[in-house]
């Protein structure tokens, strides 16, 4: 595996530092002092024109001048020099920049206009630019402080990613009070080049970071922020801090009630769920949060059971407990019945769990262990007050021992100052999550439980919907293309129930009307009672105008009600913009839910799924639940269960339950939709009716907008959906016919199965390793892709236990987006039947797919049968940059 691209920014041999000096205050002078300080053993090179030694290393007067080449350029030179300094630096052959310069933010007009030179400049070499920023970066493993920071920073296993410098310091600030150590910290500044995303996927591969922390304050490419967020969280705790949560923007009379009803936050909310990140709300969270982000800590459910010698402070905990909706779970019967063995009559055996006033260490550690081992408890809290007779140094060290010997999260409350200041620190030094007050103990228990939920949303990757009958691409893209291509956005409600039904959403049957006659025509073929509608160009909400007559039940009051609501309508927007009447039968639905299923548009993360209360007081109740597509049954479920209108989706009053599956189907079908039709800006279904026997649109409005024409497939998605149009049948050389197809996270046991049935050497030569089975973390990596980044192709034939895969063809995309670097391995039996040429063939068209241009990749050098495989397929093979026992073999696309 090549080092990533980022590796020479992060961790270089060599630093340049323009401005480089020892001017008391200046940026060249703190970035200096601390190079020089920290015990960075690579080469620092000051340049400066005026002075012959900086802090005794000795100065060059121009990048010019430099002998040898430098990984890093820090430049710290006033705004004016910038460009030229770029110029300079791609000459030099310099391929990372860091701009310090303290005159120079690049966020005011005047500074953006020199940014877009700058960055001109730098895609002309090659040359990434880190910041502006005003502070920097560490990488404390490397003992490098490249930042402009007066304080030491302690290495650990945590990274800190901020937009903010001044959020950075505070936190470094308060970590250094704390003994909290970080393998790297990076403040992306104006983020002109390298953002969030781009620090994020080296993080993913830096073995020196276990756990990540996120200050965000806005996101430039969304797509690349979730696709390395969810490659982060699945191997690394994610927690983060994003502010702004109530931005203030317009939204025009024309938007859907699902476009009205959600904020930013609300859809930043669930995006940082889907990628398996836990949210904090404040600063104060994270500091707490930090404590317990190492992975070490982790828990399997919301029950907490609380153990403690002071019942008024157990209390406290209680109390932040309900307040959290963190369960307190009944002990079990034989949990009590050993409580009662160990503790005094008059203690509480119940939780919270008093073990009184007088409890000694053994007492503490023998209550802990009890409860530990009840199954109806996933975490434990232990709330310690002094009182006459503890011993807090002893409990400490008892609680310390004990917490080697579960695997439940353990967190402890020492109450009091000065009488437990001793234990608190010994309890820091062993690094178990203690807080001073029991409240902030729960809260982290309830992070932590969060955090386990977010996992389980980030493993839903969701497959192709094989058991649903297949959409009518044709007709619904037919559809669009004429509302867009007559000038108009907005489609009628004709219109848009066609697109519904294209995609098997079941729709009211409407009737176009012109006048009162044809009014009255159409009831009289559709049957009474009947709705009347006024079809109005550009009219969303037809109620705002008096535009709805429900339940009419005579032809003589549809003719009626019929010329009164078209005399209105011309009266109010004019003949020109009247079309007529749209007429449909009631729903006929006596015990019908009305809900609303809907679409919006989120700035950064592009279309969202909205689920909640419909009717036309969706806005007074306000109940809108908010996802990412695509979705699956799991999140589908999941958003139907963040409403308040679920209450009435079951059995009351004598109600049937509603048939949850139907409305689980319109939900996933609205999901393809947005998917497969970038044009859909804003949708509402509302109301869609649902009863025990299933569900029907009654009334829809679909906004629609133009794409480019060259745009890429998917790209309107935050996360990329199963790519089900590179699936394709063909047969290898004796006929027999075999299936091609992206991976799915339900072929996780075929995949175990495979590698099970590869030889000692097919397995070695694929994964460089001896290997019999792959573990559990590993097959879900393999399996549960993000296709925004990755793609792995298997070949499957049907056998006599049914479907069997006999071959994979993997690629990851590097993250310059241009290149991806592959794997390929072929089941033994399955060799020499020409089916590497077809998988290869089918990896390469999904490599063009995602517009990468160049595939490379790593193969043994005693693997001469891939050698020569692979100068068949037309790669180079080329010398291994790192290792001599391999060669790196390209393909340009």
């Amino acid at each position: 595996m090549k080092a990533h691209y980022l590796a020479a920014l992060f961790d270089p041999r060599s630093i340049a530092v323009v401005g480089g000096s020892e001017t008391p205050g200046s940026v060249g002078e703190k970035v200096m002092r601390n190079l020089c300080e920290s015990g960075y053993t690579g080469k620092v090179y000051p340049v400066n024109l005026r002075h012959q030694t900086v802090f005794g290393l000795p100065t060059v007067k121009t990048l010019a001048k430099l002998s040898e080449k430098v990984d890093l350029a820090i430049l710290t030179t006033p705004s004016k020099t910038l460009v030229e300094l770029i110029e300079a630096c791609g000459k030099q052959g310099i391929r990372f920049v860091m701009i310090m310069s303290w005159d120079f933010v690049g966020t005011d007009a005047k500074g953006k206009v020199v940014l877009d030179k700058l960055l001109a400049r730098a895609r002309q070499y090659g040359i990434r630019i880190l910041g502006p920023t005003a502070f920097g970066f560490v990488r404390a493993p490397s003992k490098l402080l490249a930042c402009n920071y007066q304080g030491k920073v302690k290495n650990g296993s945590m990274a800190l990613v901020s937009q903010s410098s001044a959020v950075t310091s505070a936190i470094l600030d308060w970590a250094e009070s704390h003994e909290l150590g970080f393998s790297s910290v990076v403040s992306l500044g104006a983020a002109a080049d390298i953002d969030v995303g781009d620090v994020l996927d080296y993080l993913v591969a830096d073995p020196k970071t276990k756990s990540i922390l996120l200050y965000i304050e806005d996101l430039k490419d969304a797509q690349l922020f979730m696709s390395a967020l969810r490659a982060a969280s699945r191997s690394k705790a994610v927690l983060a801090l994003k502010v702004g949560r109530y931005e203030n923007h317009t939204l025009t009379t024309g938007s859907t009630h699902s476009e009205r009803l959600i904020g930013s936050d609300d859809v930043f909310n669930v995006a940082l769920k889907r990628a398996g990140v836990l949210r904090l709300r404040s600063i104060n969270q994270l500091f707490t949060a930090a404590r317990v982000l190492d992975g070490s800590y982790k828990t399997k459910g919301r029950r907490l059971a609380i153990i403690t010698n002071g019942i008024g402070a157990g209390m406290m905990a209680v109390d932040r407990a309900h307040e959290l909706h963190v369960q307190l779970p009944r002990l079990s019967e034989a949990t009590i019945a050993e409580l009662d063995q160990l503790l005094p009559p008059q203690a509480q055996h119940f939780n919270p769990v008093d073990i009184l006033g007088d409890a000694g260490p053994e007492r503490f550690k023998a209550a802990t262990e009890i409860v530990l081992r009840d199954p109806n408890v996933d975490g434990v809290l232990v709330v310690f007050t002094p009182q006459a007779g503890t011993n807090d140094m002893a409990t400490a060290e008892a609680m310390i021992a004990l917490r080697k010997t579960t695997d439940k999260p353990i967190l402890l409350s020492w109450i009091g100052g000065k009488k437990v200041e001793g234990s608190r620190k010994l309890l820091a030094k062993a690094q178990c999550a203690h807080f001073s007050a029991p409240e902030s103990a729960v809260e982290v228990f309830y992070s932590l439980a969060s955090w386990q939920y977010n996992q389980q949303l980030l493993l839903q990757t969701p497959a192709p919907m094989n058991d649903m009958a297949p959409p009518d691409f044709e007709t619904a893209r037919m559809i669009v293309d004429s509302v867009l291509a007559s000038g108009r956005t907005v489609m009628d409600e004709v219109e848009s129930k066609a697109l519904l039904r294209s995609f098997h959403i079941p729709v009211t049957l409407t009737v176009r009307a012109k006048s009162a006659d044809d009014a009255v025509t159409a009831a009289m073929g559709l049957g009474l009672p009947v709705a009347l509608k006024i079809d109005a160009e550009g009219i969303i909400h037809k109620t705002d105008i008096d535009g709805v007559v429900l339940n009419v039940g005579s032809l003589v009051q549809v003719a009626s009600e019929a010329n009164k609501m078209l005399a209105k309508a011309h009266d109010r927007l004019g003949s020109d913009k009247v079309r007529g009447l749209v007429i449909q039968p009631m729903h006929g639905k006596k015990s019908g839910r009305e809900l609303m299923v809907g679409v919006a548009r989120d700035r950064a993360f592009g279309p969202v799924i909205t689920f909640g209360f419909g009717g036309v007081t969706v806005e007074v109740f306000n109940d809108v639940a908010v996802s990412l597509p695509p979705l699956n049954e799991y999140l589908a479920e999941n958003l139907i269960q963040r409403t308040r209108v679920k209450k009435m989706l079951g059995a009351f009053r004598g109600q049937a339950p509603v048939n949850l599956d139907a409305v689980k189907h319109v939900l996933l079908r609205v999901s393809e939709m947005v998917c497969e039709l970038p044009q859909i800006q804003q949708m509402d279904i509302n109301p869609l009716v649902a009863d025990e026997h299933g569900v029907i649109a009654v009334d829809a409005k679909i906004i629609l907008g133009p794409v480019p024409e060259q745009v890429r497939r998917y790209s309107h998605m935050a996360i990329h959906p199963y790519p089900a149009h590179l699936a394709s049948i063909t047969q290898l050389k004796n006929g027999m016919p075999m299936c091609l197809r992206p991976i799915r996270p339900e072929d996780a046991a075929l995949i175990a199965e495979f590698v099970r049935n590869l030889s000692d050497e097919s397995r070695y030569n694929r994964f460089m390793n001896t290997l019999k089975t792959l573990p559990q973390a590993l097959l879900a990596r393999f399996t549960q892709l993000d296709y925004t980044r990755e793609m792995a192709i298997v070949a499957t034939v049907e056998a006599h236990a049914g479907e069997m895969i006999i071959g994979v063809a993997r690629f990851t995309a590097n993250p310059d987006r241009d290149s991806c670097e592959f794997a390929v391995v072929i089941s033994d039996d399955w060799q020499g039947k020409g089916l590497g040429v077809r998988l290869m063939d089918a990896l390469f068209n999904a490599a063009r797919d995602m517009n990468l241009k160049v595939i490379e990749g790593e193969v043994l050098t005693s693997n001469k049968t891939m050698l020569a495989f692979m100068k068949h397929l037309g790669f180079s093979i080329q010398t291994h940059p790192d290792d001599d026992g391999l060669k790196w073999v390209v393909k340009q696309l």
